[in-house]
């Protein structure tokens, strides 16, 4: 096969657009303020741009079929016809079919969101069933190559590979105990032969297919699977060159199945698996393929250490066919361009490489000793800022400092100072943030709002939030955190070592985008970040009004974190803010607080080695920030987005005497788990989905409410939604809220 070198390159690249122009346009589409038609016209002119950036950035291949208006692995079940009946049936057009599958609609339950792999992307999780019948309906990655091709650009088509696709979906609620998606696979694989043909129809001289799932812990079946894949694809007669990328981790066994696979090139990931780099020069098959080394970090904002990267390409020379460059992943997970951030320290940026800037990298690192010429780059970075008072702190921790009182006295204690009923009704923390509070936000920056003005329509904003709490009739309230612009970032704002962008935009989910942090130092609390706001609140009410915080955990896997030490040092420093913090709460007359740890599976590492250190360290710095807390102070954790079935011994370990948790969209499954690890402290397993649309009826709640009844007595159930309400409107929070209220009396009754 005559195909063009890969040279150098990036695995995917960033899709919402420099300025969030993808998410205004699919938020303007939703709410009707614009067509489908303009809604296409921004998606095109997005990837033109994307294309010719990266041309004319010097890469010698290019990414194509990046771009999702929602998420790739939707896009892969659209592709595939593999969209539930109950979406289809609603006789949409394509793209609201495809929206409705991932936000719901008309009261159809939209698919299961959850973590892409361990990072802080969202995806769909396809459902499929015996029954399912796949077929190639769809023509996006021929059409957007045929649209590059137009620009006079030839890319390389990325598809998410059929195995990895079949090990991110579930059974349908339908199917057999005994099926299991990837018995699909043989069927899935011939439709993608059949994309193949049409993509080499097209011209197309590579396609890239993404197995990322082989970064974790696999089985003889799955390996056998994906050798049984890539020799069929790799012995279709009519196809381009294939390039299988695996990354977030080592590949394991999977390396040596891929590297004796019929196909033209692997890519690895050498940042995140550099022992891979023992492993390459013993596998003979690598000897006539193309090996992309991902040697620049996709999902870290740190500067590459070029002189590294130069010498561990230089050790992989005569192991490989031939060598390629590239980013270690795709570039989804950083944000755009450095060039935009005018206002951060120097001293900071001088460390940092976004997207822009990494393929620049990469670029540099392809030219090889091109690179030497460029000596400003090859210097060492600066060392972190240090704090040897927080470091001195650390190192004084004993077990002690992560130990509370054992959960019955606790619960005792808890039980006289706050009365609650069976089935006691909060929410998660945030309440929606209106245009106003928006518009606040935005004249303080401007500077045509002063401090004492900014803070007089915050509090009014919190007022209402108390008020209305109590005429719906919740039983524990929260201030709303109209304050906070986002959970992470507000207290990354308020803490030392940290610095926050002004455009460092990422894609969560769909058209959720947030602005990581950037730890790049000791981490210290100059004062109180909170307590004002929520003492406030408690001026209000004679019903308690929880404190709102963000785990540790939390708070390094929605930044990017320092490189120069264990995650668990960075942990920890956090971990003694939120405990000094706490304390503040406290003597307030706080005593209720929720310390929010949504991300706890996220961060699991995907080999089941190396888990135990990381439950270890992350579990503790969550308990090290809480077990300063009284006995009678009640502290609530908050878990969403995820699984969380491989981490619920841990979630037992966190300690905490009430545990809120995702659970609307699994229909409480989790709450099985729980059950199983002989969970005894209280539960509220969330039963509105605040990211779809539909809104749940009373009979919903009362039967979701029923059912958790079965595992959780009544005496430890909470009812709450799913997590916090920041993102929908009043219109839809309120009558949800009621309906809450009204089924947990219901059920008490």
């Amino acid at each position: 096969m005559n195909t063009p070198e890969i040279g150098s390159t990036v695995l995917g690249y960033p899709r919402i657009g420099p300025r969030r122009e993808l998410k205004r346009a699919v938020e303007a589409y939703w709410a009707g303020r614009t067509d489908a038609d303009a809604l296409a016209a921004v998606a095109r002119d997005l990837r033109a741009d994307t294309v010719r950036e990266l041309v004319e950035a010097g890469l010698d291949s290019v990414p194509g079929n990046t771009f999702s208006f929602y998420d790739h692995v939707l896009d892969t079940a659209v592709l595939f016809d593999a969209v539930p009946a109950r979406f289809r049936d609603l006789g949409l057009s394509a793209v609201d079919t495809c929206f409705a599958a991932a936000r719901g609609r008309d009261g159809v339950a939209p698919l299961e969101l959850t973590k892409w792999f361990d990072t802080n992307y969202h995806c769909l999780v396809p459902e499929l069933e015996p029954s399912t019948r796949f077929a190639l309906t769809g023509d996006k990655p021929v059409a957007e190559f045929r649209e590059a091709l137009d620009l006079g650009v030839t890319t390389r088509p990325v598809l998410l590979g059929p195995v990895t696709f079949l090990l991110l979906a579930k059974a349908s609620a339908t199917a057999p105990p005994d099926f299991a998606p990837l018995d699909l696979l043989d069927e899935l694989v011939d439709r993608y032969v059949e994309l193949l043909s049409a993509l080499a129809d097209a011209g197309a001289p590579w396609v890239q297919l993404d197995e990322p799932a082989f970064a974790a812990d696999r089985t003889e079946a799955e390996l056998a699977a994906l050798r049984r894949a890539y020799t069929r694809l790799g012995g279709a007669t009519a196809r381009p060159a294939i390039l299988v990328a695996g990354y977030f981790g080592d590949l394991g066994d999977a390396l040596p199945v891929l590297a004796d696979a019929p196909v033209e090139a692997v890519a690895v990931d050498l940042v995140t698996a550099p022992a891979a780099l023992n492993r390459i020069p013993t596998l003979l098959g690598l000897r006539d393929k193309t090996l992309v080394a991902g040697l620049v970090d996709g999902r870290n904002v740190w500067r590459t250490d070029l002189r590294g990267a130069l010498a561990t390409a230089a050790t992989l020379l005569g192991s490989v066919g031939s060598l390629a460059v590239s980013t270690s992943c795709s570039l989804l997970h950083v944000p755009y361009d450095l060039d935009a951030e005018t206002d951060l320290d120097p001293a900071v940026v001088s460390r940092l490489a976004f997207a822009r800037q990494k393929v620049a990298e990469v670029v540099l690192i392809g030219r090889g000793p091109a690179v030497r010429g460029h000596r400003d780059r090859l210097l060492g970075r600066r060392l972190a800022l240090r704090d040897d008072e927080v470091r001195a702190r650390v190192a004084a921790l004993g077990p002690e400092h992560r130990t509370r009182a054992p959960h019955a006295e606790r619960a005792a204690v808890q039980r006289a100072r706050i009365a609650l009923p069976p089935l006691a009704t909060t929410t998660i923390g945030s309440f929606p943030q209106t245009d106003d509070v928006r518009r606040a936000r935005a004249e303080l920056r401007a500077g045509t709002l002063d401090e004492a003005g900014y803070a007089e329509r915050i509090r009014a904003e919190v007022e209402r939030v108390v008020r209305l709490q109590e005429e719906i009739g919740l039983d524990v309230l929260v201030h709303g955190e109209p304050e906070r612009n986002d959970m992470v970032q507000y207290f990354a704002e308020h803490l030392e070592g940290f610095a926050s962008t002004a455009s460092g935009w990422v894609q969560s989910y769909g058209s959720r985008c947030v602005r990581p942090p950037i730890i790049h130092g000791d981490v210290s609390r100059p004062g109180p970040i909170t307590v004002g706001w929520s003492a406030y609140a408690q001026s209000l009410t004679g019903k308690p009004v929880k404190g709102m915080l963000t785990g540790p955990v939390t708070i390094l896997a929605w930044s990017f974190v320092r490189d120069d030490q264990p995650l668990r040092d960075t942990a920890e420093q956090v971990a003694l803010a939120l405990r000094d913090e706490i304390r503040d709460l406290e003597a307030a007359g706080i005593g209720v607080v929720q310390v929010d740890e949504p991300a706890l599976r996220e961060l699991l590492p995907l080999r089941a080695e190396q888990r135990e250190a990381y439950l270890d360290w992350a579990v503790g710095s969550f308990r090290l920030a809480t077990a300063g807390a009284a006995a009678s102070t009640q502290v609530h954790t908050h878990l969403c987005y995820s699984e969380f079935g491989d981490v619920i011994g841990a979630i037992d370990g966190l300690d905490a005497d009430v545990t809120t948790i995702e659970a609307a969209r699994s229909r409480t499954e989790v709450l099985d788990d729980l059950r199983a690890v002989g969970f005894s402290r209280a539960v509220g397993p969330g039963v509105y989905d605040i990211h779809s649309p539909n809104v749940p009826t009373e009979d919903e709640v009362v039967d979701l409410l029923r059912a958790a009844l079965d595992a959780v007595p009544g005496e430890r159930l909470w009812v709450n939604p799913d997590c916090g309400l920041k993102t929908r409107g009043y219109a839809e929070v309120e009558p949800a809220l009621r309906t809450l209220v009204a089924a947990a009396h219901r059920v008490r009754g």
